[in-house]
C-alpha cells in the first residue's frame, strides 16, 4: 500500500511539474497584479539575447559572459553553438558545457533558451543525418534531363530515378505527359517540335552552416532531414531535445524555458517517398503526371491548379510532420518551442520555401519572425511581424517572437533599435531575441554588437521587458480579420500580394488594428457565433476583409457568408474571387457559377479610410497615419499601446469604446499618471500627445 501511495504522489508531482506556468498560457490577471509587476516583470518575460559559443566555453568564460549580459538587463539568454568549441556540437562535452551554463544562469536568476541546431537552418543535427541516417536526408524534385525532339523522332532513354516527364510543343505550348513509371522514357514525336522535361527525385539538401563543419562554410556537407517524414523528425528529436532532457531535464520549465528553431525551409521543390500516397489520400488523384509541368515555362491552367494542390499537400505534411511533433514534445516536457522561418517577411517567395505560414506555425508554442538586414526601418513599410502575432492570437498562444538585428545595415544605434522594437510591438510581437553577443573565450572580453555598448542600452532592455510584459497580459482585443491569400499565391497570382500589403497599410494608417487569418482558420478553426468569429484566445472578429484574390475555398465562402448574414461585416477589396475550390484546386470552378451572389458583402474599389467599418475600437479626431496602436484586455481593465512612428510630434484626441478611468503608463521610466478623460455613454475620449517616435501605454480601468 505504501508503495502505491508513493507512486501516486510521484505521478501527481510529475503532472504538476509539467502543468503550464502563467508565462506559458494566456491568463486574465487583475490590474493590481499587473501594476505590481510593471517595474520589474517576472524574469520569464525578459527579452533574450543570442549568445554565440565560439571557443572553449569553460566555467569562467560562461560566468563572465553571463555577468556581462546580466549587466545589460537581460534575464534570459539564447545559446547558439559556434566554432572552435572544446567538443563537437551534440557531443558529451557540449552537453556538459550546457550543464555548467544552466548552473551559472540559475545562480543569477537567469533563464536559458537553446537554439535546436548547431547553427542553421534547423534540422541537420550537426551533421548526424549525413553520417548516421542518410536514408532520412532531405529530398527534392529536380530536372534530370531536357531533351529536344523533332517531328517523327523517337526518344528512348533509361531514367531510373524519374518520377514524371512532359513533352511541350514549342509552337502552341500544348503538352503531353509521358509515362516513366518503369524507369524508361519512350516518346515518339507527333507533328511539330517538342521539348521534353524529365523530373527525378534525389537526395538534395538546402545549404546548411554547421558548427561541426571544419570549413566553416555554408554548403551541403551536413544534410537537412526530410521535413515531410515524421520518422526523420522523431530522430531529430532523439539527437537533440531528448539528449538535453537527459542532461538538464530537471530544469525544464524553470531555468530552461525552451528551444528555438531557426529558418527551416526548402530551397528546392520538396519530395518525400510517401508524398504521392499522401497526396492521393488528400486530393483523390495521382499527382505524378503533373510533377514535370512544375518545371516548364508556360504551364496550362490545369497544371497551375495541380501545382497549387501539390503545395497544399506538402504544406500539410510540413506542419504535421515537422513542426507539430516538436511542439507536442516540448509541451509534454514543460518547455516551449519557438521558431521563425526563412523568407517570412515576404509571402511571395515564402510560399515556395515554407508553404503555408499558418499550417507551419499553428502547433508551435511561440511563432516567430526574423528581422534582419534592413527589413524594418524608418524608410520601410513592413507589417510582416503580424504574421506571427496573428497565429498567436488565433491559436491561444501568449507570445510571438522576433529575432531582431542580425547583420543590420546600416549599423544600429539605440534610438533606431528602439524604433524597430516599437514598430514590432505595436504589431503584436511581445518577445525579442536580440542579436548578438559572442563569447569571451578567445579575447577575454565578450563581443557585443555596438548598439549594446551604448550607455542607454540597459534602459532600452528594461523598457522592452516592461512593454513586452504588458503586451503579454490578458488576451488580444483585435476586431478585424484580414484574409491571407496563400492559395492565390500558390496559383502564381502576384497581384494578390500587392493587394494584401496595401490593405494592411491602409488599415494601420487609419487605426484599424487587425489579425491575418488563414483559409483553414476561416473554414474550421474560428468559432462562428452570432455574427462574430471567435479565436481560441477569446478574440472576436466582427469584420472580415479579403484582398483581391484569384481563389478561395467554397467552405470559406460559405462560412463568411453565414458570418455576414448573422450580423458580421465582410468587405472584398476590388473584386470577389475568380474561382472556388471544392476539395481540390484541380476541380476549381468559376465563382460566377458558385453558391452565392455576393449580395451579402461589400466590394470596395480603390483605397479607403475604412470609416465604414461597423465597429471601431479606437478613433482619432483627425487623420494621423503615423499613429499605430494595439489593444489587450485583462480582468478589470484594458491596455492600449500607442506608438508615433513618425518624426513629427502628434497631438490628437483618441476615442475608445470603453467607459472608464484613464491612466498613462511610461514603460521607459515606470511612471503612472492619471489622464483627464471625457466619458460619453460607452465611449471615453482623452488627449493623445506623442513626441517623435514616442510610445505610451494607456490603461483604462472599467467602471
Amino acid at each position: 500500500m505504501r508503495s502505491i501511495i508513493l507512486l501516486t504522489v510521484g505521478v501527481f508531482c510529475i503532472r504538476q511539474s509539467l502543468a503550464q506556468s502563467n508565462w506559458q498560457k494566456i491568463t486574465m490577471p487583475a490590474l493590481a497584479e499587473v501594476k505590481a509587476n510593471f517595474m520589474n516583470p517576472p524574469s520569464q518575460y525578459s527579452s533574450t539575447v543570442t549568445w554565440g559559443w565560439d571557443g572553449n566555453m569553460t566555467r569562467d568564460v560562461i560566468a563572465r559572459d553571463l555577468d556581462k549580459l546580466y549587466s545589460f538587463g537581460f534575464r534570459a539568454v539564447t545559446i547558439e553553438a559556434g566554432y572552435n568549441m572544446a567538443g563537437k556540437y551534440l557531443s558529451d562535452a557540449w552537453f556538459q558545457s550546457i550543464k555548467v551554463a544552466v548552473e551559472e544562469a540559475k545562480k543569477r536568476g537567469m533563464h536559458i533558451w537553446i537554439i535546436d541546431e548547431g547553427k542553421y537552418p534547423s534540422g541537420f543535427a550537426g551533421g548526424k543525418f549525413s553520417e548516421e541516417h542518410p536514408e532520412l536526408r532531405m529530398q527534392a524534385l529536380t530536372v534530370a534531363a531536357r531533351i529536344h525532339a523533332d517531328a517523327g523522332e523517337t526518344i528512348d532513354r533509361e531514367v531510373p530515378d524519374a518520377v514524371s516527364a512532359i513533352a511541350v510543343n514549342t509552337a502552341d505550348k500544348t503538352s503531353r505527359s509521358i509515362d516513366v513509371n518503369n524507369g524508361k522514357l519512350h516518346f515518339t514525336s507527333p507533328a511539330g517540335s517538342w521539348d521534353i522535361t524529365v523530373v527525378q527525385h534525389q537526395f538534395k539538401t538546402s545549404p546548411t552552416r554547421s558548427a561541426n563543419n571544419p570549413a566553416k562554410g555554408k554548403d551541403g556537407t551536413a544534410s537537412l532531414i526530410d521535413y515531410l517524414n515524421p520518422e526523420a523528425t522523431k530522430q531529430f528529436l532523439a539527437y537533440t531535445e531528448e539528449q538535453y532532457k537527459k542532461y538538464i531535464g530537471s530544469e525544464f520549465g524553470k531555468t530552461i524555458l525552451g528551444f528555438r528553431g531557426d529558418e527551416p525551409a526548402f530551397s528546392y521543390t520538396p519530395w518525400s517517398p510517401n508524398l504521392p500516397m499522401v497526396f492521393k489520400q488528400k486530393k483523390g488523384y495521382d499527382i505524378t503526371p503533373y510533377l514535370a509541368s512544375f518545371f516548364i515555362k508556360d504551364p496550362s491552367p490545369e497544371q497551375i491548379k495541380a501545382r497549387a494542390d501539390f503545395y497544399d499537400v506538402w504544406s500539410d505534411m510540413f506542419g504535421e510532420n515537422f513542426f507539430k511533433p516538436q511542439g507536442d514534445w516540448c509541451k509534454a516536457n514543460g518547455v516551449e518551442y519557438m521558431v521563425h522561418l526563412d523568407k517570412d517577411d515576404d509571402m511571395q517567395p515564402f510560399v515556395r520555401s515554407g508553404g503555408d505560414f499558418f499550417k507551419d506555425m499553428k502547433d508551435v508554442q511561440i511563432p516567430g519572425v526574423d528581422v534582419i538586414w534592413h527589413q524594418i526601418g524608418w524608410d520601410t513599410v513592413a507589417n510582416f511581424p503580424k504574421f506571427a502575432s496573428s497565429v498567436s492570437h488565433i491559436y491561444n498562444k501568449p507570445r510571438a517572437l522576433s529575432e531582431s538585428f542580425a547583420a543590420y545595415r546600416p549599423k544600429l544605434d539605440d534610438e533606431h533599435a528602439k524604433w524597430i522594437l516599437d514598430h514590432q510591438m505595436v504589431r503584436g510581437i511581445n518577445l525579442f531575441e536580440m542579436m548578438f553577443m559572442g563569447s569571451s573565450a578567445a579575447s577575454g572580453t565578450p563581443r557585443a554588437q555596438s548598439y549594446m555598448l551604448e550607455p542607454a542600452f540597459p534602459d532600452l532592455v528594461k523598457y522592452t521587458n516592461r512593454a513586452c510584459y504588458l503586451l503579454s497580459a490578458g488576451r488580444p482585443a483585435t476586431q478585424v480579420a484580414v484574409y491571407l491569400p496563400t492559395s492565390s499565391l500558390w496559383m502564381g497570382d502576384t497581384k494578390t500580394d500587392k493587394s494584401e500589403i496595401a490593405l494592411a497599410e491602409q488599415l494601420l494608417n487609419t487605426q484599424h488594428d487587425f489579425d491575418f487569418v488563414s483559409e483553414q482558420a476561416l473554414e474550421t478553426d474560428l468559432e462562428l457565433t452570432k455574427g462574430e468569429f471567435k479565436t481560441a484566445s477569446g478574440t472576436t472578429y466582427k469584420t472580415v476583409i479579403v484582398p483581391a484574390v484569384t481563389v478561395m475555398s467554397e467552405v470559406a465562402i460559405h462560412r463568411i457568408r453565414a458570418f455576414a448574414k448573422d450580423g458580421g461585416q465582410v468587405i472584398f477589396m476590388d473584386k470577389t474571387p475568380d474561382i472556388l475550390t471544392k476539395g481540390t484546386f484541380l476541380k476549381a470552378y468559376d465563382a460566377a457559377h458558385g453558391p452565392t451572389n455576393y449580395k451579402w458583402c461589400r466590394v470596395q474599389v480603390g483605397p479607403t479610410d475604412f470609416a465604414n467599418i461597423t465597429n471601431f475600437d479606437v478613433k482619432l479626431r483627425k487623420p494621423a497615419p503615423a499613429i499605430k496602436y494595439i489593444h489587450r484586455v485583462i480582468k478589470d481593465a484594458d491596455i492600449y499601446f500607442f506608438f508615433n512612428e513618425g518624426a513629427e510630434e502628434q497631438t490628437n484626441t483618441a476615442t475608445i469604446t470603453q467607459n472608464g478611468f484613464v491612466y498613462a503608463w511610461d514603460a521607459m521610466t515606470g511612471d503612472m499618471t492619471n489622464e483627464m478623460a471625457f466619458k460619453q455613454g460607452e465611449y471615453t475620449s482623452f488627449q493623445l500627445k506623442l513626441k517623435s517616435h514616442e510610445t505610451r501605454f494607456y490603461v483604462v480601468v472599467r467602471k
